[in-house]
This record gives structure tokens, sequence and C-alpha cells, in this order.
């Protein structure tokens, strides 16, 4: 392949203090151990230099930047860091940067820190970055050539600039990040409490900044201006995507790998790599939630490798770092038996990895899961009280500052609103790659409440891990940008995304699944009332209904690769 370089109000969320800890750790932009910029492996120090300066955006707000440059005169290929997490903590990675030969400007996105501006999270983003971009075009010590790094909201920066189709933008380095901020502040429809209030609180971000995202419940053009999968097209750089299977960010890493692969530009399309490790948020560990994974620390290969990955793109180095694998991703297993299979690393040419049709695992009475539905005429359901006041805990999963990832279930699956379905004991390990969604006929009392749908894995002794999982509000059941409340007892259906996963059910395992309409304090609870959100603090019970008859037949649809026989794992 040539080079492209030779062609040119509410109550706050109680959190765990270690997991807040962790929170802030990462809130002070992180080095993630992305870059592999060690000493050792590093060109001779060299003095670099560093000044402040203040780019001018087009409505006249200035936004500090710091500036680095070798010690050489020259022009240089250029990566930008923009954060709003204080462009101070970018130093490091930039003097690994000017070491190598390039040109690093890190900047204080609007109203943080050295920044003038509102106090917003993502305001103005787009067209901020895209005057940054075109500024360090116009500058001596620019070749010409452009690339972003970042992770989380760094990486949420670099989706919002791409949106904006500014030339030149030839790589970007994009760690655990979202294209569509509504996806990630509504999930399903349902407000991610933690997540948005605990952030929001310990970033700083203006008092108003809470108000702002709750006045915008459903998808509206405040969340189209600031969603980047709607615009994949503009994107022209070949990207590197890294994600984790627990991760906050785990469905939208996935699809923004697949939009630029697939939509983006001539040169995005066919250049992007992902990885999809079994993390939480942003970190690389084998140690995940209540669960240690053998060898998911360093992802075999160089994909991760950030400055070979801009050498390639910004520098012209035929180094092949686009000859790697386009997809590198962590197949969890049995923990507990280390002749089990899965916990390793595969890789594959696309997501998901294989062409499969989802096989649908079946709600049945006596609280069964099977892929064979017995089909029966007669109405059939399964019945609980939801009451807001005393809503499900969260427990694990796609969290950032509760604890996160996965943990034994067992603690709520002893509740009255939490149904569960479980298979027999699996005679064969049973492996499930790709996408997992579910389908289920419901009813209620209500006129709106939510429902969650979570996976397990039930290990032998009974311990019950969360593999991944869904929600929605049933009022935005058509979709997120339009409402429609629930009439009594009127059965309809709920089409719930549960995102992607990669695991192997070990043989005597049991597949589970859990179904239940609260998750707090990691979701706010549905106050069944049918008010638009958080309009009033009027709260009601609700009698939620599952139903797995014949005509009802309420299932999970699993990407299920091999169903019959030991696994033969590449």
């Amino acid at each position: 392949m040539q080079s492209r370089r030779a062609q040119t109000s509410p109550s706050r969320s109680r959190s765990n203090p270690a997991t807040l800890a962790l929170a802030l750790a990462l809130f002070a932009p992180p080095q993630f151990q992305w870059n592999r910029c060690h000493a050792a492996d590093a060109p001779p120090s060299t003095n670099s230099i560093r000044h402040a300066e203040k780019i001018i955006a087009r409505d006249g707000i200035a936004l500090a930047t710091d500036i680095h440059l070798p010690a050489e005169t020259g022009r240089f290929p250029v990566i930008l860091a923009r954060t709003p997490y204080n462009k101070d903590g970018v130093a490091g990675f930039a003097r690994d940067g000017t070491r190598r030969g390039y040109a690093v400007v890190a900047q204080d996105t609007r109203g943080r820190f050295a920044s003038e501006g509102e106090n917003l999270p993502f305001h103005l983003d787009g067209p901020d970055g895209e005057d940054t971009v075109r500024w360090i075009a116009r500058q001596p010590w620019c070749d010409g050539h452009i690339g972003t790094w970042g992770g989380s909201a760094g990486a949420i920066t670099q989706f919002q600039l791409a949106l904006t189709g500014v030339e030149p933008l030839d790589a970007q380095f994009l760690i655990v990040g979202a294209p569509n901020l509504q996806e990630v502040v509504y999930t399903g429809g349902v407000f991610r409490k933690s997540l948005v209030e605990d952030w929001l609180r310990l970033t700083k971000f203006a008092t108003n900044a809470l108000p702002v995202w709750e006045s915008h419940p459903d998808y509206d053009d405040y969340w189209r201006a600031r969603d980047a999968s709607r615009k994949y097209r503009e994107v022209n750089a070949p990207s590197v995507h890294i994600g984790g299977w627990w991760d906050i960010f785990a469905q939208p890493t996935i699809d923004a790998f697949n939009g630029y692969q697939t939509s983006g530009g001539r040169a995005a399309r066919g250049n992007q790599k992902l990885i999809m490790g079994p993390w939480t948020h942003g970190v690389l560990s084998e140690k995940a939630g209540e669960l240690t994974f053998p060898n998911a620390k360093n992802p075999p290969g160089e994909t991760e490798d950030a400055w070979r990955w801009f050498d390639r793109w910004l520098k012209g180095t035929p180094n092949g770092a686009d000859h790697d694998p386009a997809v590198r991703y962590y197949v969890v297993g049995d923990v507990s038996d280390p002749q089990a299979p899965g916990n390793t690393w595969r890789t594959a040419n696309h997501w998901p990895p294989f062409h499969v049709k989802p096989t649908p695992f079946y709600l049945l009475a006596g609280h069964h899961l099977s892929s064979h539905h017995g089909s029966t005429a007669n109405t059939e359901s399964l019945a609980y009280t939801y009451n807001p006041t005393n809503p499900v805990p969260t427990v694990g999963g796609i969290q950032l500052t509760l604890p996160a990832g996965p943990m034994d279930q067992r603690k709520i699956e002893g509740r009255e609103d939490v149904l569960i379905f479980s298979s027999d004991p699996l005679t064969a390990p049973l492996e499930v790659t790709g996408r997992v969604k579910a389908r289920l006929w419901i009813s209620s009392d209500a006129p709106d409440t939510d429902f969650f749908m979570r996976l397990c894995d039930v290990y032998p002794d009974g311990r019950s891990f969360n593999v991944c999982e869904g929600m929605l509000r049933a009022r935005f059941r058509r979709g997120p940008d339009r409402e429609q409340l629930l009439k009594p007892g009127e059965i309809v259906p709920l089409d719930i995304d549960a995102w992607s996963t990669s695991i192997i059910f070990n043989r005597d395992h049991r597949v589970r699944v859990q179904v239940t309409s609260s998750c707090a304090p990691g979701f706010d609870p549905n106050p069944n009332t049918g008010a638009p959100f958080r309009t009033g603090t009027e709260t009601r019970a609700a009698r939620n209904s599952i139903h797995i008859d014949g005509k009802h037949p309420s299932h999970v649809l699993l990407p299920v690769i091999s169903t019959n026989g030991p696994l033969s794992l590449p």
C-alpha cells in the first residue's frame, strides 16, 4: 500500500471512594499505557521547546494552547491533543513526541482551565477543533500532516473534530471514546445517573451543565449537532480504536470502528484498527470487576503502539502498521479452569469476526432459558412489582465511578423484582461473539417504565457474572427521537440492545438472562408516572409483566459460533 505521506439538580449518586480515585486519575488526561513511550525505546533525549499560544476561535474566544517543538528548527508532523482535563497533563506525551520528531499541540477545551468561554462539556468542540487545525496548518513548523490523540473525553473531542471534515486530518488514535454523545448520556433512553452526575461534579463543569443535559432527554437537534456517527463520510483519517467489554463506551467504540471502516472517506475506509479487551473504562489490566483474565494486560502485536501508528501515517514510514490485523479481541473464558477454552486473544479482518445468524434463546415458564421454544396457545407471563423508591442496586457492569466490570449477581438475583431465566448446564462449550440483543414482549399498568436485560455466565459453584447488558425506557421503544407512552395492560415488543461481547461459556456452566426494571444509582430510576424527565417528584409502583407464550416469544438473540461439541480455537 502506498504511503499517504507519499500521496500527499437532583440528588447525587453515592460512589465507592476507590473507584472515585480511579475516575479522577482518568480525568487527569491519562497515558493509558497505550503509547508504549518508554525511555528504552525512545530516541536519545533532546531539548524541546514549549511555548504558550492563544488560538482565537471564530467567535473571538481565546483557547489556551501549548506548543511543544523539537529543539532543532524545521517543519514537523503535528499531533493535536484537545482535553477538558488540563493541557499540562499532556506534557509527558509531548516530550516523547518531540524526541521522535513530532510537534505536539496540547489545548484546553473551551471554558476549561486557561481557555476562555462557557464551561460546558463538549460545547462547540467541533468548530473549536476545526479552527485549531486550520491554525496549526498555517504555522511554519507544521509540515502539513496532522494527527490527533487522546482518551475518554480526549477521544470524544477527536470525534467532534472529525465530524467537521476539516483537512488536513491524517490519523487518529482514539482510546475509549464515543461518537454519539446522546447514546452515552441516555443509553436506551435511560439517564446514566452516576456516570453523568459524578463526572460533571468531579471535573467541576459549570453548575448549569447538568440542567442542559437534563433538558434534552430525547435525540433532538442538540444531540444531532454533536453526533459524529451521522457524518462518518467526512472522516478521512486512518485510526486506531481501543475499548473494553465492560467499558462505558464499549459498543460506541465498535460502532465508530465500523463506521470509519465502511462509511468513512477514501483514506479512512479499510484503514481502521480495533482492539477490544476484557477491561473497564480505560484500565489496561488483567483484573476487571471480581475476575482476573490471563494475558489480558498486553494485547499481542503492536497495534496499540501510538508512535508506530503516527510514524506510518504522518511520516510515511513503511513499518507495516497498515498491514496489522483489522481487529484484535479478547475471548473471555472460565477463569477458574486453566484447561477451559477462551481467555485468549484473537485477530480478525472485520467485526463481528464471524458471519452467523443470531440464535434465539427463549425465556420460558419455570424460569428456564432454551434455544427451543415450547410454544403454547395460552397467554403466559411472569410479573413483578417495580418500586422506584426501592430500586435494584447497581452491581458492576458499564460504570465509571461505581465498581465496574463482571461481578457476582447473586446479591440481586434473589429479589422479587428480578426475573432470572437459566439454561441447563452446558454439555459442551458455547461461544458467543458479536452483538447481543433481545426482544421482550412486555406490558405494564404504568404509562412508562424501564426494562433491563443482562446476560450472565453462571459457574458450576453458582456464581453469576454479568457479561453484557442493555436497557430501554418504554416510551422510547420506537426510537430515541420518538416518544409513545404505554397503555395499561397493552402487550408491546421492546427491542433491547445489550451491546457486544466475546465469551465462551464453559462446559457445566449455565447461560442466564436477568430481566428487571431498575439499576440504581448507575441509572436513573423511572418514576413510572409518564411525566417528562425530571419534571416532578411524584413516583408510583409499576406492575410489569414479561410475556413468554407462543404468540409473544420473549427471547435473547445470541451470536452463537458453536453449539455442539468442543470448539476448535485458532
